[in-house]
């Protein structure tokens, strides 16, 4: 249920050759809906050329089958047959289970641990040569390829999961990262928890992790959230634990299951107003714990805490500036609501938080920013803000509501109208690639730009991003 809900409806499927015929493909489909013993007649094994192809045949088919599975959990089990030789070639741990050395002579295997439709995705890897990966069976999938020890359906499905990687299930994701040992996903789940951190707590994904999940998430210094919304989640968390331990989510149960977990939480850390209106008022903090906090946001003389009182770190933004210089003339750089656009692309993962755009070139002054950033032509984040230019020459910050993250390879847009006193700075000696980082920028023209800005010069000078 959650794999779905997790995932986009998605879909892979690949094969290690492409030799395979139409034919071959509808008699397996054939086999698998009416279980033919006899593919084909007694001769089908002259009308495929490849031993692929001929394995392919077998694959979930009653012929020749020394062995059979019953697979899932009980009253979901589902009959698999099984051809030794082909299962051991494939998986070493069916080896020793079929020719080791402790291996039992036995017709019928019990798997009630692995759901079938997994099972059936890692056997068509084994007879097939085919990855065929889908969101609400990715994560089953995974776990009979490391249980059964068949790596490279395990990568696979490892990189199924860090393409479909997304603040909506990041959460769940770190906590299987874990429980699978894979540590690269589990850095990757971290760096889009810390990036979108507000987006990720506010999933419902995050009410799912286990407890551990949630402690490693409370205690992660580079949380890019306001304390406020990690307390909020956590109390979230909490109410759909008292469900999964059949308990009345009450007040006093929601401190319960939380336990130590709370005081992960930096409740000091919070705005004045945020503790007085928020957590003060919840119930799951002790009268004690209240009154002590209020005393350390006003007192001179601060009570001891067991709740961390710093604030954490969060991410540093780092800035992607596109031009070498920048100038401003008498008779440009105008607004008219005209549109200023540029194309990007990168070559890792990164999260645009905003841009950094030119202010006026004669004087202080107010500026209303319409700021957009698509894919394709899809948005993906809009904002209208107002930002103040001081008369300088220096890049103003303009910030989406969340940090939108940006897939490598792949061409984005990013956009901005201005409003506003017309006269502006512009930038010149634009580069085409830019190292900020660690991360590569590609820069092109867009066909949405109608006031002038290209590669060359124009506006938005800098993209604002996490990496």
């Amino acid at each position: 249920r959650m794999a779905a809900e997790l995932f986009p409806a998605k879909k892979l499927v690949s094969s290690a050759s492409s030799s395979s015929s139409s034919s071959a493909a509808s008699l397996q489909q054939q086999n698998l809906s009416n279980n033919n013993p006899a593919p084909g007649g007694c001769s089908w094994q002259g009308l495929y050329p490849t031993i692929r192809e001929r394995n392919s045949v077998m694959f979930n088919n009653e012929m020749m089958a020394d062995v059979h599975f019953v697979v899932g959990p009980p009253g979901g089990t589902q009959r698999v047959p099984g051809h030794k030789y082909v299962l051991a070639v494939g998986s070493s741990v069916f080896h020793a289970m079929f020719y080791g050395e402790l291996a039992e002579d036995t017709e019928e295997i019990r798997i009630p641990d692995v759901e079938p439709p997994s099972f059936l995705a890692m056997l068509k890897y084994i007879y097939c040569d085919e990855i065929d990966l889908c969101a609400d069976t990715v994560l089953a999938t995974l776990y009979a390829a490391k249980k059964y020890i068949v790596p490279h359906l395990a990568r696979a499905c490892v990189n199924f999961l860090e393409t479909s990687l997304s603040a909506k299930n990041a959460c769940v994701l770190l906590s299987q990262s874990c429980l699978f040992e894979e540590p690269d996903l589990t850095q990757r789940c971290w760096e889009v928890i810390d990036a979108q951190a507000e987006l990720a707590l506010r999933s419902e994904g995050f009410c799912d992790i286990d407890t551990q999940t949630l402690e490693s998430i409370l205690r992660r210094e580079t949380l890019n959230a306001k304390e406020m919304v990690v307390f909020e989640a956590a109390l979230s968390w909490a109410e759909a634990e008292c469900q999964r331990r059949d308990l009345p989510p009450s007040i006093d149960n929601k401190r319960l299951v939380l336990g130590k977990a709370i005081y992960l939480i930096r409740i000091p850390a919070m705005a004045l107003e945020d503790f007085a209106n928020g957590a003060a008022q919840s119930g799951v903090l002790t009268l004690n714990e209240t009154n002590d906090i209020f005393l350390w946001f006003t007192a001179s003389r601060k009570p001891e805490l067991l709740f961390c009182t710093k604030p954490r770190k969060g991410l540093a933004p780092q800035r992607c500036h596109r031009f070498q210089s920048c100038a401003y003339r008498s008779n440009q750089w105008r607004y008219r609501g005209r549109c200023d656009s540029i194309q990007f692309a990168v070559d890792r993962r990164v999260f645009i938080a905003g841009f950094g755009l030119y202010g006026s070139s004669c004087g202080s002054a107010e500026y209303s920013a319409k700021m957009e950033l698509k894919r394709q032509g899809v948005p993906m984040a809009q904002r209208v803000i107002k930002f103040f230019s001081d008369g300088s020459s220096s890049t103003f910050p303009v910030w989406f509501d969340y940090p939108v993250q940006i897939e490598p390879d792949t061409f984005y847009t990013a956009s901005v109208v201005l409003d506003g006193n017309e006269l502006s700075y512009f930038g010149q000696e634009g580069m085409t690639e830019v190292q900020s980082g660690k991360v590569t920028f590609q820069f092109q023209c867009s066909s949405d730009s109608t006031n002038g800005t290209g590669v060359q010069g124009g506006q938005i000078p800098e993209l604002i991003f996490y990496a």
